[in-house]
């Protein structure tokens, strides 16, 4: 970190490209959100934007290394995960951000998603979820909705759709959160905390696609009952959501249950305490499954915890193994194993 400090603004960040998402896409929100965080991010990790890489494969989502005036990769459909593995345990001094939609990630690219989880490596991916295929069209996608109407599916989708966060639990991710597009200081919040982690972090943004998608997130975040519909998680604090701040979660019988504070003889004391730090992740599930008409849709950093990066036991491996190895020059190698001298 030493000697590398800057100081940024927001709009160090942005890149001289045109934006060319619809008027009124999701996707301008949560680059606004990236751009004003930036700054920040670069003070944490103590680096010089141009250790910055944002890499993105196909889709409406995947413009974004375009838009931020860092390096860039725009690769190819589903492969985002796969090039940021390789650059990050090539050169661990780089700080990865990847791009990429929940066609892109969670269809051709769900492979790649999640190993790079599994193996925790040490980038940081925001999956833009807008619950169809936007470049392409209006095509149902992995998280559309069972009986979604769509150009590929006209009659409505047969297929139950993917919840993220549970792929990532499933495959022992360390760092999940949930922010919508709209609420840009949560989602600025969010990526600050992903630039803390180290290991994987999936950032989830539910995005609004107002071509082909439009509405799709409104049965929680339309604005006049956003309030009623989410909880913001915050380590550490109690879980209580509502307009008023009057409702709160507990968890009765093994399950979450919503209730307004003060009836029943319920005090804020009562509710849970989010604990976004713990190794089980059965709350952290529970959390990430949240949805109506009886339980508040969970926003905010829900899992983060600490385990070794994939990264960083490469390179430690590399160390052991030169350490103890023989060969330290060309000579060293040359004259190894057997020999022979020709006359």
């Amino acid at each position: 970190m030493g000697g590398d400090e800057m100081s940024y603004t927001a709009q160090d960040f942005k890149s001289n490209q045109e934006v060319r998402w619809c008027p009124g896409c999701g996707d301008h929100a949560v680059l606004a959100a990236l751009q004003r965080s930036f700054p920040e991010v670069a003070e944490i990790q103590g680096y010089k934007k141009e250790r910055f890489v944002f890499v993105s494969g196909i889709g409406c989502s995947s413009r974004l290394p375009y838009y931020m005036d860092t390096f860039g990769f725009h690769g190819i459909h589903g492969r985002a995960t796969a090039i940021s593995t390789g650059m990050k345990v090539a050169n661990p001094e780089l700080s990865i951000w990847q791009a990429c939609g929940d066609g892109d990630a969670l269809a051709i690219g769900g492979n790649h998603f999640i190993h790079a989880i599994r193996r925790n490596i040490d980038i940081n991916v925001i999956l833009f979820n807008n619950q169809i295929y936007g470049l392409t069209k209006g095509q149902y996608s992995p998280t559309s909705k069972l009986g979604k109407i769509t150009k590929t599916s006209p009659y409505g989708t047969v297929e139950n759709p993917f919840t993220p966060g549970e792929l990532v639990l499933g495959a022992r991710g360390t760092f999940f959160a949930r922010g919508l597009d709209s609420e840009v200081k949560l989602n600025q919040e969010i990526f600050i905390a992903a630039a803390h982690h180290d290991g994987t972090s999936v950032c989830e943004m539910m995005t609004n696609c107002v071509i082909f998608n439009d509405g799709t997130h409104n049965d929680y975040a339309a604005k006049d009952i956003r309030s009623d519909k989410t909880i913001v998680l915050r380590h550490g604090e109690p879980m209580i959501f509502g307009k008023d701040m009057d409702k709160g979660l507990v968890e009765m019988g093994g399950q979450i249950k919503a209730v307004r504070i003060g009836e029943g003889g319920i005090t804020e004391n009562d509710l849970l305490v989010h604990d976004a730090h713990t190794s089980d992740t059965g709350m952290h599930h529970m959390l990430i499954s949240m949805k109506g008409p009886d339980l508040p849709v969970a926003l905010g950093v829900i899992r983060n915890v600490s385990e070794p990066t994939y990264d960083d036991r490469v390179r430690d491996q590399l160390a052991e193994v030169k350490a103890m190895s023989p060969i330290r020059c060309v000579d060293d190698l040359l004259h190894s194993g057997a020999t022979w001298t020709v006359e």
